[in-house]
């Protein structure tokens, strides 16, 4: 058997590396036609050559173009804007999508909906999309007119992307659902199953259906396990496995899967998924008490294109540093306009507000993310939902009414096998019992509570529960029990502050709540009662 046809056999079984090589050998030879170069250019894709594979690319296109094969030649120049764009070379990409367009301008045939998407991509990447999903709507008919499997997932897989963009979330997945039937079913192209993989995940990250997000990560990595050599989508696999790991309380081994797509996504530099990889490293630095690496990540992540919050600000928050944290999760609010984007940034601000003594303000981050969950219908909005307004409840002094929501919320991330969840809820749970008068509920809940924090790895929630342990029944919250114990001291505003690195102003609230709470009217009040509770 001659090398091409052992080099076919080796693209049809999916053994990429030996195609690469095979095909590689053969071309040094005798110059490859335009279909073996179409294979050596997806195949040096799938092993991360990229340089090789935009030549392949370049190659097959003027073949076909001198051949007066118009549409295949399109094709070709499509895969090559494709590959540059994914590598941030949009001008030359741009220059190869002109190229392709006058091809098939006013052709009818499928390799125009190859033309299509990547058009219709600019335009969502612009702002319109509605005009982008119209014009993915015109790529899967053609798809579907013309037989082509792979161009009627990646229109799908586009249109569902549009779908989020325009607020139809439950359309959008199931169009997405769709793409995974062809890519599950190893209907479509390899480079485009890789894509629909990773995108797919990524929508279902964005629109918090973890349970999708779960499914498909397990999906990817069966996928990437079955052909070893793939190089492409790698990355992009570790990374969200180690989201996955981090919900389910594998910590240590999130720390390990990240860092390894941290260096996979690092070589060719400037991949934008790498920021993805470094955040998830800071988060579980975070997490674990190792703050100067969690900084230093978020760093990294935020140079790499990966905004830091609300990851920053809860550090921050876990420094000391109120002030630091209100200011960081307010701009991003600030500059986050679709409900999706808040909501990944209200839960963070109930905790900061909160910790800074603005009730109002965490009231209202509560119900906004109340609404956003009511509308999406996610189990995991819901739970995040539940345990804001039952902390933001309990600071209010409603403890039984605390009780519920909280309640619903360790329910919710007991079904998510979200244990770090669980364990800041039960938290919660056992101020909202003393509030309520049942001590023995509150050392019971604190009991469960620091079980799972010890599990995990979690320092500074197991560091901080001695203070809730010795707080006083009135669901003061840890930041307002530490100023509790400071004006004990005779401290004045500003000692505190200094001594909290925290705003006078931010002191002088947290006083006037503490007052409040505990219904007292001066210093020497709140002095007696703090050494009547041993918290002097």
């Amino acid at each position: 058997m001659d090398q091409l046809a052992v080099a076919r056999q080796s693209f049809d079984r999916h053994n990429w590396t030996e195609c690469y090589l095979t095909l590689s050998a053969a071309d040094a030879r005798t110059p490859l036609d335009a279909d073996d170069l179409q294979r050596l250019a997806s195949v040096a894709h799938l092993l991360g050559r990229e340089p090789e594979s935009l030549d392949a690319w370049t190659r097959a296109y003027g073949a076909l173009a001198e051949a007066g094969a118009a549409p295949r030649a399109a094709r070709c120049a499509f895969w090559l804007a494709f590959q540059l764009f994914n590598a941030g070379e949009h001008a030359r990409g741009g220059g190869w999508l002109t190229r392709a367009q006058r091809l098939v301008e006013g052709l009818d045939c499928g390799d125009r909906g190859y033309v299509l998407c990547a058009a219709a991509h600019q335009t969502l990447a612009m702002g319109d999309p509605a005009g982008a999903y119209a014009m993915f709507g015109e790529a899967m008919e053609l798809g579907e007119r013309f037989g082509e499997r792979t161009l009627y997932a990646l229109a799908t897989l586009g249109r569902g992307q549009a779908a989020v963009v325009l607020g139809r979330t439950d359309e959008a997945m199931g169009l997405l659902d769709e793409v995974m039937v062809t890519v599950t079913a190893d209907e479509v192209a390899p480079v485009i199953a890789g894509l629909a993989y990773c995108a797919v995940i990524i929508v279902c990250q964005e629109t918090f259906d973890l349970r999708r997000a779960n499914e498909w990560t397990n999906a990817l990595s069966q996928w990437c396990e079955v052909q070893p050599d793939v190089v492409a989508y790698r990355g992009l696999c570790l990374v969200h496995r180690a989201e996955v790991m981090q919900l389910h309380g594998a910590w240590s081994d999130a720390l390990a899967e990240a860092g390894r797509a941290a260096e996979r996504l690092s070589d060719p530099p400037r991949q934008e998924a790498v920021g993805m990889a470094l955040y998830v490293l800071a988060e579980l630095h975070r997490l674990r008490g190792e703050w100067p690496e969690a900084e230093d990540l978020y760093r990294q992540a935020n140079r790499s294109g990966r905004h830091p919050q609300p990851g920053l600000a809860l550090l921050r928050l876990a420094e000391g540093r109120v002030d630091a944290a209100t200011s960081g999760i307010k701009r991003a609010l600030d500059e986050a306009a679709s409900p999706l984007d808040r909501a990944k940034l209200l839960p963070a601000a109930v905790e900061v507000l909160l910790a800074a003594g603005d009730l109002q303000a965490a009231s209202s981050a509560a119900d906004e993310l109340t609404a956003i969950a009511e509308q999406l219908d996610r189990p995991y909005l819901t739970t995040v939902a539940a345990h804001s307004t039952g902390a933001v409840l309990l600071a209010e002094g409603n403890g039984r009414a605390a009780l519920t929501e909280l309640r619903t919320a360790c329910s919710g991330w007991q079904e998510l096998q979200a244990p770090y969840g669980v364990g800041r809820a039960r938290v919660l749970l056992a101020l909202a019992c003393r509030a309520a008068g049942d001590e023995e509920g509150c050392e019971f809940e604190l009991d469960a509570a620091r079980d799972c924090f010890e599990q995990l790895g979690a320092a500074p929630d197991l560091a901080r529960l001695p203070v809730v342990a010795a707080g006083p029944q009135c669901g003061l919250t840890a930041r307002e029990v530490e100023v509790l114990a400071l004006l004990a001291t005779g401290a004045t505003n500003r000692a505190i502050a200094t001594e909290l690195v925290i705003s006078e102003k931010t002191v002088a609230r947290h006083v006037s709540n503490i007052f409040a709470k505990l219904d007292l009217s001066s210093r020497a009040g709140a002095t007696a009662y703090a050494y009547e509770h041993g918290l002097a």
